[in-house]
């Protein structure tokens, strides 16, 4: 009895960059777009606390993420349409919007870094419950929704890094396109015979007209 082993098939040399492509399209979307989320999520957290005097007593001021600083929730929004605005664009288009995101994510993260230790935002709010444009907040603490925002910021940033250096495989958003960027051919309808009647029955249901008038 004789035995056939069977060869693997040999892989094409286009299946590396393919490969690498798919990988690497699957994990800037997750970062890009869990990135935001987070982002804009922890801009509308508790980012600080403290208190003023009024009236000899202490009196408790918060502080959300957008009273500090607006900036996380703005870049986040900008990279987050740049993540969109990658699959729209080509060649030298891709690379500008895929270093609009890269640096979307890093000044998120440098501006959620700042907003720790700005005092600015209670500070005002310690002014109007004192009535004294000179009081200023006491006891100043932070929470840790800032360096959340940074970690948001953080991950578009890794988005961004990866349309910039595999953005070059990745699809285009177009239906004229295959995969490879060629275009697609169009099926043409065969030709009617008038004189075969499954001709004209099969011309019949794609809605065609039999007799070309």
């Amino acid at each position: 009895m004789e035995y056939v082993t069977a060869l693997p098939h040999p892989r094409s040399e286009a299946d590396g960059p393919a490969r690498s492509g798919r990988r690497s399209l699957a994990l800037a979307l997750l970062c890009g777009a869990l990135g935001a989320a987070v982002a804009l999520l922890a801009t509308r957290q508790r980012w600080s606390e403290g208190t003023a005097t009024v009236a000899g007593g202490a009196f408790p001021l918060t502080a959300k993420g957008s009273d500090v600083t607006g900036v996380p929730a703005a870049l986040a929004i900008v990279g987050l349409a740049a993540l969109v605005a990658v699959f729209a664009v080509r060649r030298a288009g891709r690379l500008l919007v895929s270093a609009l995101l890269a640096l979307s994510g890093a000044g998120t993260v440098a501006a959620a870094l700042l907003g720790v230790s700005d005092s600015s935002a209670l500070d005002e709010k310690a002014a109007q419950a004192a009535g004294d444009t000179s009081a200023t907040v006491d006891g100043l603490s932070h929470t840790a929704w800032p360096y959340v925002a940074a970690v948001g910021g953080l991950l578009l940033l890794v988005a961004g890094l990866l349309a910039l250096r595999y953005g070059r495989n990745w699809p285009a958003m177009s239906g004229r396109y295959e995969r490879d960027g060629a275009p697609k051919a169009r099926r043409r309808a065969a030709a009617v015979d008038p004189d075969r009647p499954e001709d004209l029955w099969k011309a019949l249901d794609r809605g065609e007209d039999p007799t070309g008038a």
